[in-house]
């Protein structure tokens, strides 16, 4: 029974990102209201906010675990690990952790990179969440590596994320496919590790 209510609540999760996502593209985000995302999954109002806390959390699925997985992988350096190694292994620790919903989530990537261009508050929100996010992670790094200085462990991070971010948008603007968008996150990420040498995080 209890695995029956699980995936009723998975199925229902996905109706209503399947339905917001179709009507923020056919419609426009602002254009689009809850109550009818929730009337194009067949489920009342309130269900909607039973799985978002809001209207622009569609679009920011996971970003709370998603963190809790990089400060994991951060807390776990292994002994004599370099920065780069170890940011490395932060991404693919987020590959990894891709279930079926997250699927869904990477596949809506296009759609959500262009409503974060056109879209004001989706815009806000993504900056926001990700200025709250980089300073703790680069605190993380601060305490598996005691030579390293707060302002550099920032520097890694923000260099990190947006290779990352930039190189990921890029090839999703080129028709990239999923393994397209993956790989150009991992060159993006080798490109901001060879920079990274300078800041004195050695083993």
């Amino acid at each position: 029974m209890e695995g029956h209510r699980e995936r009723k609540k998975i199925r229902t999760r996905r109706a209503l990102l399947e339905a917001a996502v179709r009507l923020f593209d056919e419609r426009g985000y602002e254009q689009t209201t809850v109550a009818e995302i929730a009337a194009a999954a067949d489920v009342a109002p309130r269900t909607f906010f039973a799985y978002f806390a809001s209207k622009e959390d569609v679009l920011f699925l996971h970003a709370e675990s998603r963190e809790r997985v990089m400060l994991d992988v951060i807390a776990g350096r292994r002994p004599g690990e370099p920065l780069g190694d170890l940011l490395g292994r932060v991404f693919e620790a987020l590959v990894r952790g891709i279930s079926e919903d997250d699927e869904l989530d990477f596949a809506l990537s296009p759609l959500r990179a262009r409503l974060l261009f056109t879209e004001p508050a989706l815009r806000a929100r993504g900056l926001s969440l990700m200025l709250e996010v980089q300073p703790r992670l680069a605190a993380a790094l601060c305490e598996v590596y005691p030579g390293l200085d707060p302002v550099s462990a920032g520097a890694a991070v923000g260099s990190y994320m947006g290779a990352l971010a930039v190189a990921g948008l890029v090839a999703q603007q080129q028709g990239g496919s999923d393994e397209d968008v993956l790989n150009a996150g991992r060159r993006g990420i080798e490109i901001a590790v060879n920079g990274l040498s300078s800041l004195g995080a050695t083993p």
